[in-house]
């Protein structure tokens, strides 16, 4: 059996990687295809009969060149030179439907030489949690890899506590991140960086390869699409828990679904994940660590960018500077969009402001607010809803009436207005509680039921959907999920 797979990355000269077969899984089970994104890979034909032997790792296809790519990491600020996919498997890439090349990476498939005494397994519960948020995320049309499979594997992994194992496929624009070019300047190896930069051109950035200095055109494109992927985080109350510079992909997608989560209650200061005591990856944090990594993705570059070491940082600060304000225009216009307007006044940043001061006060929800204003915004104007979601009616009233006021200077029409709403404000996202269930359930229970009716439901995040009202709610006091876990 033959996919297509093209293998650029295993074109590279042999230091990039680790050649490296996957463990074979003793009883490998199809838990979810997702055959919409098989179809735009052009394999789901070839799939049908053998996906559990392939998503596993048990029987690769003939073109396939299995690989464990190498790449170093600073970790909650600090620098591990050696990392590299300890429990991950590149097979190659397809060219899909419109011509994009697209990795297909087996993840839980087992043992590398990056493992650092890892089993190399995964337990079902985080490649479900992968395969669901990921695919939630494009949902909400977030730039994000995807996910094709998840295989359970028959095995048993054993982390706290004994789990069942599983595979997770996911597929990705490339895997190229900010630690695989920090793995060759820890080194020293510019050869090795003038050679991925080529490949990162070539693969996402052809443009830059007219540019007068391709290094510095390069540290501009991925600052660009960093800014725009952390706004759009923001916009939806995504949180992703573990920002380290292995995970941020050049390509400008969202990788890597460990801690992460949605914010129920609005507050700026909201964590998750269980490994980040000190609050670092925040959500009100994500700009600034965005603009960190790319510093240390901008170090990398540095000799490429400019002879003179200290032109070269001139040059490169240049570039890093505006982001933070990138990220905050594009965060502003979405919170515009999310409260209706689409003209512009001196005023609006601090009716925004004022918004956020209340919710943060009164502990609305995030999504329901933006959605209920939806609502209030619409022909009929209804605020019973509204008004439910904040304990300090005052404040929150005083804001009612200006922002009333601002909506009767806006040009739109009612009903335009809130279908544009509508659209900067999902009503459905993957609630904390209930990823939670549906994980729980598949793994202690076996029941990919409530799995299934949660993935159906993020399908369509911003349609209203009355039969499924019951997942716009957020916890119970007693649901709340205070803490995520990595999953290794």
């Amino acid at each position: 059996m033959r996919l297509g797979f093209e293998h650029s990355y295993f074109a590279l000269p042999a230091r990039f990687y680790a050649r490296v077969a996957p463990a074979a899984a003793p009883d490998p089970r199809v838990l979810i295809f997702n055959r919409t994104l098989a179809v735009e890979l052009g394999v789901d034909r070839a799939l049908e009969q053998t996906a559990a032997a392939v998503f596993s790792g048990n029987q690769l296809p003939d073109d396939a060149t299995p690989l464990a790519m190498a790449y170093a990491g600073h970790q909650f600020g600090g620098f591990v030179p050696r990392l590299g996919d300890g429990r991950a498997i590149l097979l190659g890439e397809i060219r899909d439907r419109d011509g994009v090349l697209r990795d297909i990476q087996l993840k839980g498939a087992g043992q590398t030489p990056f493992s650092r005494n890892g089993d190399g397994r995964a337990a079902l519960g985080p490649m479900l949690r992968e395969y669901l948020i990921s695919e939630a995320m494009h949902a909400l049309r977030i730039p994000t890899t995807r996910s094709l499979a998840v295989v359970a594997t028959g095995e048993p992994v054993f982390r706290e506590r004994e789990l069942p194992g599983a595979v997770l496929t996911r597929v990705a624009a490339s895997h190229v991140r900010v630690g695989t070019f920090q793995y060759f300047a820890a080194q020293g190896d510019e050869e090795a960086i003038r050679t991925l930069l080529d490949y990162v051109i070539a693969r996402h950035y052809p443009h830059a390869r007219e540019a007068d200095v391709p290094a510095l055109a390069v540290l501009r494109e991925v600052a660009t699409r960093q800014a725009v992927l952390i706004a759009e985080w923001m916009r939806v109350g995504f949180i992703h828990g573990v920002m380290n510079t292995d995970n941020m992909a050049i390509s400008g997608e969202t990788i890597d679904y460990g801690p992460c989560a949605f914010m129920d209650e609005y507050d700026p200061g909201t964590v998750f994940s269980s490994i980040d005591r000190g609050g670092r990856y925040a959500y009100v944090n994500q700009p600034a660590i965005a603009q960190w990594n790319l510093s240390r993705f901008a170090e990398t570059l540095l000799p490429l960018i400019h002879a003179d070491s200290e032109k070269a940082v001139e040059l490169a600060v240049d570039v890093l500077q505006s982001f933070i304000a990138q990220v905050n225009d594009n965060f502003l216009a979405a919170l515009y969009r999310k409260i209706g307007l689409a003209s512009s006044e001196e005023s609006d940043l601090e009716l925004v402001r004022r918004l956020l001061t209340v919710m943060h006060a009164s502990h609305a929800d995030f999504t329901l607010t933006f959605r209920r204003l939806a609502v209030a915004a619409d022909e009929a104007g209804d605020e019973s809803a509204l008004h439910e979601s904040f304990a300090d009616h005052a404040d929150f009233a005083a804001w009612l009436a200006d922002w009333r006021q601002r909506l009767a200077r806006d040009p739109q029409s009612p009903a335009g207005r809130a279908a544009q709403m509508r659209q900067a404000s999902p009503a459905f996202i993957p609630r904390n509680h209930r990823v939670d269930a549906a994980l729980n359930a598949a793994s202690d229970d076996g029941d990919m039921a409530p799995f299934f009716r949660l993935l159906s439901v993020l399908q369509s995040p911003y349609e209203d959907q009355p039969d499924n009202a019951a997942y716009l709610q957020p916890p119970r006091p007693d649901e709340r999920v205070l803490n995520t876990f990595c999953g290794t």
